[in-house]
């Protein structure tokens, strides 16, 4: 083992009610953690050197068996309702020397980490987990410690992750048997009852949009982010299906990272270490610092081999579309470290308009800007899920609804003061259907919009005539290097102009419809941008 040794530090966890397990395994490398899954009989090595596991029931997040304690920190504070479940103090300490009890005379796994590259920020973590390959998880997703950093640790907040432990509702008070359970008081995330691995990152992500706008002025952000060579910083907002991975992987520019960020008045920082991707059809030529990062040191999850090989089928998704790896963000070529960048010059938006309603790109007043965060909208296609026979709208407020702790418009209102201090520019970016919707259109080239986006990078889209749409009223260009004009205003792409009006006036008949549940809690400004039913809709 490495030299931090085993048992080494047992005392450092007595204070946390885990002296009596059988052997604490101290902040182990990713070698380490690969032999002592393969020992333990729950990973197999893939034929690139990463290791692949199987996270067992649950292969996905539960988002309606996470909670947060309600106590005297969190009552006022919290954003009660639908996303966050209030969990009783009392039934936390009760769960909590359960799991105790249940780790006694059991091997546990200990990594000393922190989120938030910005040091301004830093959050030390401690994280203790049942199994070796959450440990390499949490490895290979928070940022690691130098030795000396690790050798002078003291963490604020501690994870504890037992997938074994099953809860028993009657006696714990959880939904049911698997659980995220975040306690803003005692500083200490318990995730027990599922091996979805996504846990201990979306915990730490949920934890930070709570302190960083509540409590320190910054902007928590579900987007990921690049800088030029000239050190112009971008930020990508999108939800699944939108293209947020695939157009903010430029060769052209530094990754900073690829899901989770804050904006401090100094500049963008990433929360993590590294990167979490979806492998679902993974290819070399589609996505090519993906698939070259799942080498050694990588955590696989959920895949399928082909027929009596060690190499990853990434088309089957027998046991779930959600097939992931987990590595550090230096496994990506043009990663920068530190992973910090200065404030934004340019911020997307991207949609996947299945109806082909919204324009390729648009630029957002400030107002648009923040009723748009707070819509965060996509359309799902057919095929896509079961049941999906025609497009369907999806909204995820601050396009990550399921980690925000307080209330959308509190994001909204800090992205608006901080555009409004920097002059950013935000583009409104429709990846999705042009020329009718899906079924009669057809998907936007992907060249197409890598060429939109570069001319708004290099500042080719400042300096030409926009025109204002209705309904939506956004502003777009009339001309862009290497995009034909008449793609550029989506009326013009529809056969059936009519068919087209009636399609922007359902669909922004269902933005006010979904922008009803925040609007007693937004401002003027950002209602003033809501779209406009034509009268005759």
């Amino acid at each position: 083992m490495n030299e931090f040794g085993i048992k080494a530090k047992n005392a450092s966890i007595a204070s946390l009610g885990l002296e009596n397990v059988s052997a604490a395994y101290w902040n182990l490398n990713a070698a380490e953690l690969v032999e002592e899954t393969l020992i333990r009989g729950e990973g197999i090595l893939t034929d690139t050197g990463a290791i692949a596991v199987d996270t067992g029931e649950f292969m996905g997040r539960s988002p309606k068996d996470k909670f947060i304690v309600y106590d005297d920190k969190t009552k006022d504070t919290i954003w009660w309702g639908d996303v966050n479940f209030k969990f009783d103090p009392a039934k936390y300490d009760i769960l909590y020397n359960r799991i105790c009890a249940y780790l006694s005379g059991r091997d546990v796994y200990v990594r000393d980490s922190y989120a938030c590259a910005d040091s301004e920020y830093r959050l030390t973590i401690r994280v203790v987990t049942e199994t070796p390959w959450s440990n390499l998880f949490a490895n290979n997703l928070f940022l690691r410690p130098t030795h000396d950093e690790i050798m002078n640790f003291t963490p604020e907040w501690t994870i504890i992750c037992v997938p074994g432990f099953k809860a028993t509702p009657a006696i714990d008070g959880t939904r049911q048997h698997n659980f995220t359970i975040l306690n803003m008081t005692k500083k200490v995330i318990l995730i027990g009852g599922s091996g979805y691995t996504g846990e201990i990152k979306k915990g730490i992500f949920s934890l930070l949009n709570y302190i960083l706008p509540h409590e320190k002025g910054v902007l928590s952000m579900h987007c990921s982010a690049n800088i030029g060579k000239d050190g112009d910083t971008a930020i990508f907002f999108g939800l699944s299906g939108t293209g947020k991975t695939t157009l903010s992987a430029d060769p052209n520019r530094g990754l900073i990272g690829d899901d989770e960020h804050g904006w401090s008045n100094k500049g963008v920082f990433n929360f993590e270490g590294g990167c979490y991707a979806k492998c679902v059809d993974l290819t070399k030529e589609k996505e090519p610092q993906i698939f070259n990062a799942v080498k050694f040191g990588a955590l696989l999850e959920n895949i399928e081999f082909y027929d009596n090989t060690s190499t990853v089928d990434y088309s089957n998704i027998s046991k779930t579309e959600n097939t992931r790896v987990g590595y550090p963000i230096h496994f990506i070529e043009n990663a920068i470290e530190p992973s910090v960048g200065n404030v934004p010059k340019n911020i997307f938006f991207l949609t996947c308009d299945a109806y082909g309603v919204l324009p390729p790109i648009s630029k957002l007043t400030t107002a648009q800007a923040m009723y748009h965060f707070i819509s965060g909208y996509t359309a799902k296609v057919a095929g896509t899920e079961v049941g999906v026979t025609e497009p369907q709208q999806t909204f995820s407020a601050c396009f990550g609804k399921a980690f925000l702790p307080l209330h959308p418009t509190k994001y909204a209102e800090l992205l608006g003061k901080k555009l409004k201090e920097n002059k950013v520019t935000v583009w409104l970016v429709n990846t999705g259907w042009s020329g009718g919707p899906f079924g009669i259109g057809s998907r936007m080239k992907l060249s197409y919009t890598r060429a939109l986006i570069t001319a708004a990078l290099t500042g080719k889209l400042d300096n030409v005539k926009y025109e204002t749409l209705p309904v939506f009223g956004l502003n777009t260009p009339t001309e862009c290097p290497n995009v034909p004009g008449e793609i550029l205003n989506p009326r013009n792409t529809w056969k059936d102009k009519e068919a087209f009006d009636n399609t922007a006036n359902k669909l922004a008949a269902s933005f006010i419809k979904n922008f009803e549940q925040y609007a007693s809690a937004a401002n003027d400004e950002i209602m003033s941008a809501a779209p406009k039913v034509a009268v005759n809709a």
